[in-house]
């Protein structure tokens, strides 16, 4: 019998939760063996569909990976609070500029969105995750396209 992936699946799969920023994640690394109890990094399995995107946000003072896995590509924004919009497309299809890893940058605003029903990614996040590091936009520092 052949399987098929698909949201509710690797939602099971992962036992993921409910992201703030949208989403759904589940921590799969952190490196404890470092004094902060933040570590040195930390990575998270990330599921994003086409009706629940990442909103704007960024990581005060850590650097972001984000990896390809599965599904459709995304469309990752980025800016650094105040200037140009930088868009990048996180997916398999190299020829036609896609990318499996992009990162970005501490301090950073990013919001990212499926481009297809569902896209399941990895972040990679160094120094480790620290919620008091994270920001979620206002709405009134939205940063929009047009």
């Amino acid at each position: 019998m052949a399987s098929t992936l698909d949201p509710a699946a690797i939602i099971k799969t992962f036992r993921m939760k409910p992201n703030p920023e949208g989403g759904w994640y589940a921590e799969s690394y952190r490196d404890d063996s470092y004094k902060e109890s933040r570590g040195r990094s930390s990575a998270i399995y990330f599921l994003l569909t086409k009706d629940n995107s990442s909103r704007w946000h960024r990581l005060k003072d850590s650097v972001e990976i984000w990896h390809f896995y599965a599904g459709s590509p995304v469309l990752l924004q980025m800016n650094p609070d105040g200037g140009d919009v930088v868009k990048k497309r996180l997916g398999p299809n190299l020829p036609t500029g896609e990318r499996p890893q992009v990162a970005v940058p501490a301090g950073w605003w990013q919001t990212a969105e499926s481009l297809g029903d569902w896209t399941l990614v990895g972040c990679t996040v160094t120094p480790g995750f620290d919620p008091e590091q994270f920001e979620l936009a206002e709405i009134e520092r939205m940063i929009t396209d047009g």
